[in-house]
């Protein structure tokens, strides 16, 4: 029975419609604990009475905390059953954000910010498990529609957060969140089939082939570099926006800062078109296309950041050149080693995430030492430095 029910997951045949929404619906209110915090950030600075850098150690801390959970969790992906994990996991993160939402200090809520992150890796389970489910020759759109609800969510928490802090208080959002993950979870246990994996491996031996792929392959290590920079850069961004629209000309509060997560939908929106763009041609020049995009954002941040359209465009072409290149970057990985689709995804996200917690550092201290012109100028340093990085790979691997 368990041979049958892998073989037919290998091939496809329970990858539904409804299946397929299911999972980007559950990647889309997932990872939105991750951003919460951001609009959050200058009303949690007057609760805890902590300067901008402090306060901007709680998307660090988040963000660290995602990198730790996915090296430690997600390659249980490739040994374990799957619903089981993800059940067990959005379990877990319930807990961690009832700690963020009675947080009494800083420390406090460093630590529970760090188990969201922790906990929170029930993404980076699922969409190997959507690649592995797809048929071959349409896993970029799979991949493509799961990520476009886990960008959704991405993008409409800043929103939501900013909405439901800025009427009913920061704390309300977590106990909120809390409540969601709860009910994913007893929902997932009864519609998402149970899936095994393709390799029989002890857990030493997965986190020991986890080093074998980074010796072994080139475009993955290129890969997750590149997008650690990208990320760098859109977490430099995020972290600071709410600092700078409250101060002039702006004077806006968390409500209004989270709207401007509601522009990046456009980007998100993308994201099937972009898979489906990565399985006709090739995503390695795709993501070369998607890093110039992403600089192209800054440029619009630094020059034209004093106006409020200036910053639309930016945020429209941030989030598409970053989510854009993740997506290609995502699909040729998955097309490397089949059976540890698990493992790739850790290494690609492991660093991914790195990269964002060093952006979301920089960001405040650059905006505590130089405001708004360090920050771009901090986030468009990272964007050229993964442009150097991708152009290097494709002078040396012209294949």
């Amino acid at each position: 029975m368990i041979n049958n029910v892998t073989e037919d997951i290998a091939k496809g045949k329970i990858l539904t419609k409804r299946l397929v929404l299911l999972m980007s619906i559950t990647c889309g209110l997932a990872v939105a604990n991750l951003y919460y915090n951001q609009p959050l950030l200058a009303d949690m600075g007057r609760t805890f009475h902590a300067s901008s850098h402090q306060v901007g150690n709680i998307s660090m801390f988040t963000q660290i905390g995602y990198a730790i959970g996915m090296f430690l969790f997600v390659p249980l992906g490739d040994m374990r059953e799957r619903r089981r994990l993800i059940t067990i996991l959005l379990a877990a993160v319930t807990i961690s954000l009832v700690g963020v939402a009675a947080a009494q200090t800083l420390l406090w809520i460093y630590v529970a910010s760090l188990a969201v992150g922790i906990t929170t890796v029930v993404p980076q389970v699922i969409i190997p498990l959507a690649a592995q489910m797809a048929e071959p020759e349409e896993r970029g759109k799979v991949i493509g529609s799961v990520m476009s609800g886990l960008l959704f969510g991405i993008l409409l928490a800043r929103t939501v957060a900013g909405f439901i802090g800025g009427s009913f208080g920061w704390r309300m959002m977590y106990w909120v969140a809390a409540v969601l993950m709860l009910a994913l979870a007893l929902i997932l246990k009864h519609f998402l089939p149970k899936s095994y994996p393709e390799a029989n491996l002890t857990y030493r031996q997965v986190l020991k082939s986890i080093g074998e792929l980074i010796v072994t392959q080139p475009t993955l290590r290129e890969a997750s570099l590149v997008g650690a920079l990208l990320f760098g850069s859109f977490s430099v961004f995020w972290t600071s926006l709410a600092f700078y629209l409250e101060g002039a000309p702006f004077n806006f509060g968390s409500e209004v800062t989270g709207l401007f997560g509601l522009v990046g939908v456009v980007g998100a929106g993308a994201a099937p078109l972009v898979g489906r763009l990565a399985d006709r041609f090739s995503p390695k020049s795709l993501v070369g296309m998607f890093i110039i995009i992403t600089l192209l954002s800054y440029l619009f941040f630094g020059f034209l950041g004093s106006a409020v359209w200036g910053i639309i465009v930016g945020v429209i072409l941030l989030d598409l050149g970053v989510q854009g290149a993740q997506i290609s970057n995502q699909t040729r990985i998955y097309s490397l080693v089949p059976e540890a689709r698990s493992r790739l995804n850790t290494v690609f996200m492991v660093t991914y995430f790195l990269g964002g917690s060093l952006g979301s550092s920089l960001g405040s201290y650059a905006w505590n030492l130089w405001q708004w012109q360090g920050v771009c100028l901090t986030g468009g340093m990272m964007i050229v430095l993964g442009f150097f990085v991708w152009g290097i790979h494709q002078l040396k691997y012209k294949s």
